[in-house]
């Protein structure tokens, strides 16, 4: 596309007559790019980074296969990470925008409908064969297939076929214009065609999942030696094809990165503490505040900090599994939501750290707010007679034990609500008229999070309702959530601040019954799927906002979580042999800030 036609394309956005952008170097939802065709690195890395060094990573759990894009096992941290690469990567300082990687070149037509991809002539996979269109070819195919994890088919499901245009450059059809699919097929994980050709390695099921050989990909990192289910370890490829590029300079810096397997993060902290391993990320503030100290913090050998960014935080929560029929009654779930006593939890176990998920898009303007007015009210009226009253009357408000009558009026409340849906206490158990008694379980993963249910559970029982909740192997605890076979779990809702196709995975009714899929909740609802077909197929920023925040009112008040808390810092503890870049970057996780460090003796270490 010429110079002339992608200016004409920009005005015509600016002026709101086109929704879509095509750039060359790379591609955006809302036609801006911070880095120019000629950037030489991210800002949020280092000129002064070095190659060398040895990271040492911890994992809990195990593993049993080397394939991440299949169903069944569990497979070893860091493989996609660092052996698989797409065609373009997220810039972690815009909320939006992407830059070409295996493309060199990124073309949207103008009615959005297709993206043809220039496949960069120096892209390799480790073993020195170069990445052809018809690899990518291959990864489409397979990613949409029967043969993966079903999350894959149905997030590039409007992605309807491709045709290799020659030698260099691939182009994808779409089904329908959607303001991120050009940019949702810029991530597909691009694998060797040739390696998995091999029956040993191919996707057939079974006999797959039992091959452990270390894939091959063009990333930074190749997997030298692993014992499985025990550790894994990576070395940097000295040929790594992209080492200079700009979207890859200055980061993978150490030569070699081990994970280390341990049973849980109890076990996990001790052995951080021990020297056992480099880095972590804490999620349990009482580990946060209690466990993480001692000489090594004190004399600067190990390091805590709390590292800000501007992530949308989603929704952590006590999720109910409405496919069981004691769920099915919204008043029963809101019922439970009133047993669980935030404040007393922040305050005694959390050390104060945290604030109450008020949203399904915590810590972002795409949270709803007030009541609904304008494009919000409009989207949410057709569906008025079946939503609940107070999607319309009442601002999100997760309930409060510190309002008067604390939590024992939060209680007396639940009461009610259970009273009206048929149960009521009978001889000392809630039951309903048929005498069935009110019970589940909560399937936990880690029993770090056993000392948060049981309050909550002391607070059920007064209800009469008997619950049990136990921690299981995290290799057991996949296999059951992902067939849906749960009462209740703790689960993380992640979002990004343009939400799209993935929200069908979490809500849409086409989910609800495929096991795999995040719709764990198994939501069929109407409304929910209106609002999800409006976010994902949004042309404007307004209309995406105003879709969110109506999705946004419609979930909180199913009552289907259990709110829970939010952070908007990454608590991250690490041992004093890190340099690090000055500017941090405002959207990402722990591990993509790692690899924008390096070994402050990376020479002597290697």
């Amino acid at each position: 596309m010429g110079h002339f036609l992608s200016l004409f394309l920009t005005i015509c956005f600016l002026f709101g007559k086109v929704t879509l952008l095509q750039a060359a170097h790379g591609i955006s939802i809302d036609g801006k790019l911070k880095y120019g065709p000629d950037f030489k690195q991210f800002d949020y890395v280092s000129e002064k980074a070095e190659k060398g060094g040895k990271l040492l990573l911890h994992d809990n759990g195990s593993f049993d296969k080397m394939n991440p894009f299949t169903l069944k096992g569990t497979a070893p941290f860091g493989l996609e990470m660092f052996i698989f690469e797409p065609l373009a990567v997220g810039s972690l300082d815009e909320p939006f925008a992407e830059y070409g990687l295996i493309a060199s070149d990124i073309e949207l037509a103008a009615d959005g409908l297709s993206v043809t991809f220039t496949i960069d002539k120096n892209a390799k996979f480790s073993n020195g064969s170069p990445v052809t269109p018809e690899d990518v070819l291959f990864s489409l195919q397979t990613l949409k297939s029967d043969k993966v994890h079903p999350f894959y088919p149905f997030y590039y499901q409007d992605i309807k076929d491709a045709k290799i245009l020659d030698s260099h450059r691939i182009q994808f059809l779409f089904n329908r214009s959607n303001r991120e699919l050009h940019m949702i097929a810029a991530q597909i994980p691009v694998m060797s065609k040739a390696f998995y050709a091999t029956p040993a390695h191919s996707f057939t099921g079974e006999g797959e999942q039992k091959n452990m050989t270390p894939p091959i990909g063009s990333g930074p990192y190749t997997v030298t030696s692993f014992n499985q289910g025990r550790s894994i370890t990576y070395e940097r490829n000295p040929e790594y094809w992209a080492r200079n590029h700009p979207v890859r300079k200055g980061m993978y810096n150490l030569d070699s990165i081990v994970v280390n397997y341990y049973k849980d993060q109890i076990v996990a902290v001790e052995a951080f503490k021990a020297g056992e391993f480099d880095f972590m990320m804490v999620n349990i503030a009482k580990q946060w505040a209690r466990d993480l100290v001692g000489k090594h913090f004190d004399n600067g050998s190990l390091i805590k900090k709390r590292f800000p960014h501007q992530n949308n935080a989603g929704m952590q929560g006590f999720l109910m599994n409405t496919r069981r029929p004691i769920f099915q009654d919204i008043r029963v779930r809101q019922a439970l939501g009133l047993a669980f006593d935030f404040q007393w939890t922040n305050k005694s176990l959390f050390y104060d750290q945290y604030t109450r998920s008020n949203s399904f898009f915590s810590n972002s303007y795409l949270a709803a707010s007030a009541l609904p007015t304008g494009l919000e009210l409009s989207y949410l009226e057709p569906f008025r007679k079946s939503l609940p009253r107070e999607v319309f009357t009442t601002p999100l408000s997760a309930p409060d034990s510190n309002d008067k009558g604390g939590i024992r009026g939060n209680l007396r409340k639940a009461r009610k609500l259970l009273a009206d849906a048929g149960w009521t206490i009978q001889d000392g158990v809630l039951k309903n008229k048929e005498g069935m008694v009110f019970q589940f379980e909560i399937l936990l993963v880690t029993p770090s999070f056993e000392r948060v249910m049981a309050p909550y559970v002391s607070n059920l029982q007064k209800l009469g309702i008997k619950v049990d909740y136990r921690t299981i192997d995290p290799a057991l605890y996949t296999d059951r959530v992902q067939n849906f076979d749960f009462d209740m779990i703790v689960h993380v809702y992640g979002q990004s601040l343009s939400p799209g196709n993935e929200q069908k995975n979490y809500w849409h009714s086409s989910s609800a019954d495929r096991p795999g899929s995040r719709n764990l909740a198994g939501i069929k609802d109407p409304a929910v799927d209106a609002m999800v077909e409006k976010i994902v197929y949004a042309k404007t920023q307004e209309e995406l906002t105003a879709a969110c925040k109506a999705l946004d009112r419609i979930l909180w008040y199913g009552y289907y979580m259990v709110p829970n808390w939010y952070l908007n810092v990454h608590r991250l503890a690490y041992h004093n042999k890190f340099s690090m870049p000055d500017t941090l970057p405002l959207y990402y996780n722990p591990y993509q800030l790692l690899m924008t460090w390096w070994s402050k003796n990376g020479a002597e270490n290697k």
